[in-house]
């Protein structure tokens, strides 16, 4: 695995490049320490086996580099972000991962995009919801390993799978110099915002035209299922697969569940 780098309206961004075939551009959700290695790196190496992978930190996580103004929540820069990643990865035909609040920008990018195949999405946002105190517990800073933790919690049905290997590929990001203020000026006010600012509307939806599959956890609170359903309903090439003890984590908690999808789903679309 390859860690590259690009400018991208003045700001540096990293993405990690592994693998061979037909490209998959992955991005991660908002939560704290959110990264592409946080999101992804379980199931990277096993989805390089068939794909090439370009797995992107959006600016202001991850490596990539901070926005130097705010509003420092800025879907449409990390939509114009992800385009840009797009236009750096060869071939006709691209599918997208998107996790949480990426899976909206992932379906706004299918949108605006005909290169892209395929579409699939973990726990995504886009949806009409109603934020409750989970919600906002992952859009806060947490200051120590304790908070972390107790906001991972709200957002796996097994918190077994919160090991020292979880919270090592977390840390490096959410306890960087700044980082935690950072991040709570990124999620500052009423947090209710930001939901509403990745709905995606009829006219978005109505130029999404490539397969989607939306895969969601029936356990997950903060951001829930409800999302998928209103956006699959709109899409009439969309399928939902409900996963079971399973709440926000998807690619984590259901691991073989998620490669066997992305395998089946995208080697489909893709070749």
């Amino acid at each position: 695995m390859t860690e590259e780098s690009f400018e991208f309206e003045g700001v540096p961004v990293t993405y990690y490049r592994v693998g061979s075939g037909a490209p998959l551009l992955m991005l991660h959700g908002s939560g704290p320490g959110a990264s592409s290695l946080g999101n992804w790196r379980t199931v990277m190496g096993p989805l390089s086996e068939r794909f090439e992978i370009f797995a992107m930190d959006l600016i202001g996580f991850g490596k990539s580099g901070r926005k130097p103004a705010a509003p420092y929540f800025d879907y449409d820069m990390w939509v114009r972000q992800a385009q840009a990643m797009l236009a750096r990865i060869n071939g006709k035909r691209v599918g997208i991962i998107g996790h949480s609040l990426s899976g909206s920008i992932a379906l706004k990018l299918a949108s605006m995009e005909d290169r892209v195949a395929a579409v699939l999405t973990t726990g995504t946002m886009g949806g009409t919801f109603t934020i409750n105190e989970l919600t906002r517990r992952v859009w806060t800073g947490p200051r120590n390993r304790e908070d972390l933790v107790q906001t991972l919690s709200g957002i796996i049905f097994d918190t077994s799978v919160i090991d020292e290997a979880y919270l090592a590929a977390r840390e490096p990001v959410v306890f960087a110099p700044g980082y935690a203020d950072y991040f709570d000026s990124m999620f500052q006010g009423e947090k209710q915002q930001y939901a509403d600012a990745a709905k995606l509307d009829a006219t978005t939806l109505e130029h999404v035209h490539c397969a989607v599959r939306l895969l969601h956890g029936r356990e997950d609170l903060a951001f829930p299922i409800s999302c998928s359903y209103e956006i699959a309903k709109a899409l009439p090439q969309a399928d939902v697969l409900t996963l079971s003890k399973c709440s926000h984590s998807v690619a984590f908690e259901r691991t073989s569940t998620f490669l066997a999808q992305v395998n089946e789903f995208m080697g489909t679309h893709l070749n």
